[in-house]
């Protein structure tokens, strides 16, 4: 469709945003948004505006985020800075989330027990107990329909509770998940998918093509929009591709951050949360 009136042009854009454009059930500017960390947050200033910081991630919460999930571990290596970030964004109010990054160098099941163990000891020492965090697998792209299935496993068999699955964009990945047993593909299913998909040049124009071509998943449930790459300085990456034109930064925070959007409504999201957090004892 062309709209060669200026101002009837960018009430089509706005409505395509607000409904989503084929991309979501909701258009990018109202989607519930969350910001995903580590320890190799924050990164180098690159222009005017808000910072943050392990201890203080207010600014955040000032741009938008609802959310926040840390890096709580990788392979065999615990993230110093996890404790930090929760307890930071717990002092503002904001729905609390982690990830372990689970390697192929290391046991899976050995790897969600270290998690669930380390934010045990994390509320212990940080007057967290009784709090409910999100818990997300992201996987390695060597990572077989095995890893998966035996991470997701022992998660459920220690906290009762479905982890998200967090995959990056890789061929490796979906040809292997694409090739997975109906029992792996069905158990995985069971578990919501965070996609990422920071590049408009990768072939798929929307999360949901990029879900279907694993072969497990018909929809989404968390979008990673805008990443961070490395190339002697963090170079940030954004998706913005037909209507879901997502800025550089997110607000007015000063440099470079991996920004999300959730795939729903604000009600949707907090049920999201809700059913994907461990009430961590």
């Amino acid at each position: 469709m062309r709209v060669s009136h200026p101002i009837l042009a960018a009430l089509v854009l706005l409505l395509l945003n607000n409904c989503g454009g084929g991309y979501g059930r909701i258009g990018l500017h109202a989607a519930p948004k969350i910001v995903n960390v580590s320890s190799y947050d924050p990164k180098e200033k690159q222009r005017s505006g808000e910072s943050f910081s392990s201890t203080d991630v207010s600014a955040l919460k000032r741009n938008g985020a609802l959310g926040l999930i840390a890096r709580c571990g990788k392979g065999t290596a615990l993230d110093e800075k996890c404790a930090d970030f929760l307890s930071a964004a717990n002092r503002e109010g904001m729905l609390l989330g982690t990830y372990y990054f689970v390697l192929k160098s290391a046991d899976p099941a050995w790897q969600a027990d270290q998690y669930i163990n380390r934010l045990q000891q994390i509320a212990a020492q940080r007057g967290l107990s009784g709090k409910k965090i999100l818990l997300v697998g992201d996987f390695d792209t060597k990572s077989s329909p095995a890893d998966l299935f035996a991470f997701i496993d022992r998660v459920e068999m220690r906290t009762g509770v479905l982890p998200v699955i967090y995959l990056e964009n890789s061929d490796a990945l979906r040809n292997a998940l694409s090739s997975a047993t109906s029992t792996q593909k069905n158990r995985i299913r069971q578990c919501p998918y965070w996609l990422a998909l920071y590049s408009h040049s990768t072939g798929f124009q929307t999360p949901k093509s990029l879900a279907k071509a694993y072969g497990i998943w018909d929809d989404w449930a968390i979008w990673q929009y805008a990443g961070v790459e490395w190339h002697g300085r963090s170079v940030p990456k954004h998706f913005h591709h037909g209507p879901w034109r997502s800025p550089s930064y997110f607000g007015s925070m000063d440099r470079p951050l991996e920004h999300n959007a959730f795939n729903g409504s604000l009600a949707d999201f907090h049920e999201f949360w809700e059913n994907h957090s461990w009430q961590v004892r």
